[in-house]
């Protein structure tokens, strides 16, 4: 099979690159231009399987006449594209401007589904970004040496019925929790971002008579509808070294339904660090 990779940022595309070669597809690369990674041009240069477009974030037209000239009847997303970057940054080109003109809503969710909706009416059925890369689901339990204490399970615990509600409007999948207080909700910035705000917060609170304990438990769930085709959650070593800079002592996953990258160097660098990582059942 030939497979289509719309390719954001990040390393996502090319663990998911690997993964289809291994099991014996052809690939073509549909590289954004203001997010993917230039080395993914000296994949396909050591490899004859792999075709590498390079597209701009708004030709949609382009992306769909690119997929049908090379046989492309299914494509995966991977990678983070900025939300920023879908909402202020991009030049729409005539089908992608109609499209974003008729959503109810300016929510990623809303977009990207409507995207999916389009190559489906082309021909173009988009997958699961976890098609390629169960094995890296994270799996219900401590993943540390170290297992959440007990502030920390109360503040996953508040932090998990946050996280849920802001999820539900499609605001961001992060909440940054200290003494079950809210500190930090992720929007358009991403997680790492969110997570470096909540640091910054609590050191500007260092020299006042703050009553929030001084330690940080981040929460990460997926949407309580999450369209495993797009946005997955993911972790990777970014986001470990985000949570040591901004003293975050504790992450709480969804299991199953987070991908979690470099997972053996990931968990070193935690548990390194005293960091307690916890995947939990859906509810």
């Amino acid at each position: 099979m030939k497979l289509g990779l719309i390719a954001g940022n990040g390393r996502f595309p090319f663990l998911l690159l690997d993964a289809a070669r291994a099991e014996g597809h052809s690939v073509v690369v549909a590289a954004i231009r203001e997010e993917t990674d230039p080395e993914i041009d000296a994949r396909a240069a050591a490899d004859d399987s792999i075709s590498v477009y390079w597209l701009s974030l708004g030709e949609l037209s382009r992306l769909i006449d690119t997929f049908h000239k090379e046989g492309v009847a299914k494509a995966v997303m991977a990678g983070q594209v900025k939300h920023k970057q879908i909402f202020s940054s991009i030049r729409p080109d005539w089908r992608l401007a109609k499209l974003l003109l008729n959503l109810r809503t300016r929510s990623t969710d809303m977009l990207l589904g409507a995207v999916a909706k389009v190559l489906g009416d082309e021909g173009i059925e988009l997958i699961s970004s976890t098609s390629f890369l169960e094995p890296l689901l994270a799996r219900e339990g401590v993943l540390t040496v170290r297992a959440p204490r007990e502030e920390e399970r109360r503040n996953i615990d508040y932090g998990l019925r946050v996280a849920r509600a802001v999820a539900g409007f499609d605001i961001g999948q992060t909440v940054v929790v200290a003494a079950q207080a809210c500190v930090a909700v992720e929007a358009m910035e991403g997680t790492d971002a969110a997570i470096e705000r909540a640091g910054l917060l609590m050191r500007s609170l260092e020299d006042e008579a703050s009553t929030l304990g001084r330690e940080l438990t981040v929460v990460k769930i997926a949407k309580p509808n999450q369209d495993m085709r797009f946005d997955v959650p993911v972790i990777g070593m970014r986001s470990v070294e985000a949570m040591i800079a901004a003293g975050a002592t504790c992450l709480s996953l969804e299991a199953d339904r987070t991908l979690l990258f470099d997972r053996e160097a990931l968990l070193v660098r935690a548990n390194a660090a005293g960091i307690a990582i916890v995947a939990s059942p859906r509810l």
